[in-house]
């Protein structure tokens, strides 16, 4: 494992930015994993650091070592694709092995190598099978393993659960979390998905139009976001647009909402849906309280949404665990109430379209 450095990392292509000054430091053995929306920048950062895309300036270091221009072969990353990269007519150890014969590694030593990694994977008894005759999970494994077996100073992950289903995708990145603390391997992956983002990371970094927006632990961003854009993709949140006046913000539907912070004019503010009380009675205790409309009920298992309509202009979601009691029905009036929250920010309007 080695100390990961970015520094002012930047491609850009003619006039566009894929990547724009990204700089992020990744201790040793760290979890980090590069979050956003689809044409972030997150990939393109991910191959810059294996070295697949040469970046237009700023450096990478790996343990020190500066490797902006070395071909990836050189670099020491281990890189497991999206769609795995199996070669079809090589058996699972023969896939495996391919990594360490490029990298010259001594013929008598590679078999035990293989055996080590698929060991690690646990997927042993399955090294003389072909790869059409593995699940997806194990597929997976197996690229995972290739990318091992030479220990890496750094694993690079992209999107590496895209490709399997919702049960097996839960089950797999617990393997892979729990694999890369037991090794302690110093970790990047990309992912679109906020659940595999927060469930796995050490630290994250939310991206957008290829610049970071913040980096920190799942708490950092998810009780205090930066911004309106990393409030809105971390976690799930009703916006109430207005003006702010203090430390009030009438919103554009007329209400008053209070709050814990301030900015000064066109602002919006994010309220979490677990924060939020709802009752057939006025909700005592709260700064905010509001009478509203049922519009939607959404059952989720142990948790139910209820959409409450305040006006034409504002709607908030509360998600209430599901105890087995009647819920409000669509037409019901129904009372909501609120906390002040600080995540109140200055207007986006890229977000407000």
């Amino acid at each position: 494992m080695a100390r990961l450095e970015l520094e002012k990392l930047t491609k850009r292509y003619g006039e566009f930015h894929a990547a724009r000054d990204v700089s992020l430091d990744v201790a040793e053995g760290e979890f980090v994993v590069l979050l956003g929306p689809s044409g972030c920048g997150k990939t393109t950062t991910l191959r810059m650091i294996a070295g697949f895309v040469e970046p237009t300036s700023g450096s990478v270091r790996i343990g020190g070592r500066d490797v902006t221009l070395l071909p990836p072969w050189k670099r020491n990353t281990g890189l497991v694709f999206q769609n795995y990269a199996l070669f079809p007519h090589l058996t699972v150890g023969q896939n495996v092995a391919f990594g360490l014969e490029m990298r010259k590694v001594p013929a008598g030593e590679i078999g035990g190598k293989v055996k080590e990694a698929l060991r690690l994977v646990q997927l042993g008894h399955l090294e003389d099978r072909l790869p059409r005759q593995l699940s997806g999970g194990q597929q997976q494994r197996v690229a995972l393993a290739r990318a091992l077996a030479f220990r890496p100073d750094v694993l690079l992950l992209d999107e590496p659960l895209s490709n399997l289903d919702a049960k097996l995708r839960n089950d797999v990145r617990v393997e892979i979390r729990n694999l890369q603390q037991r090794l302690g391997i110093t970790t990047v992956m990309v992912t679109h998905d906020q659940e595999e983002a927060l469930t796995m990371a050490d630290r994250l970094v939310v991206m957008r139009s290829g610049a970071i927006r913040q980096i920190g632990t799942q708490r950092d961003l998810y009780e205090r976001p930066a911004d309106h854009f990393v409030a809105d993709f971390v976690g799930r949140s009703s916006f109430l647009s207005g003006t702010m006046s203090g430390d009030e913000l009438r919103t554009d539907g007329g209400l008053t909402i209070r709050c814990a912070k301030s900015v000064s004019g066109p602002a919006v503010v994010a309220v979490r849906p677990e924060r939020v009380f709802v009752g057939s009675e006025a909700i005592s205790g709260q700064d905010n309280a509001f009478k509203g409309e049922v519009e939607f009920v959404s059952y989720l298992g142990g948790m139910i949404d209820i959409h409450v309509r305040l006006s034409p202009e504002d709607r908030v979601i509360a998600q209430v665990p599901n105890h087995d009691t009647s819920l409000p029905e669509v037409g019901e009036t129904v009372h909501v109430g609120w906390a002040a929250t600080s995540a109140v920010f200055p207007a986006d309007a890229e977000l407000r379209e």
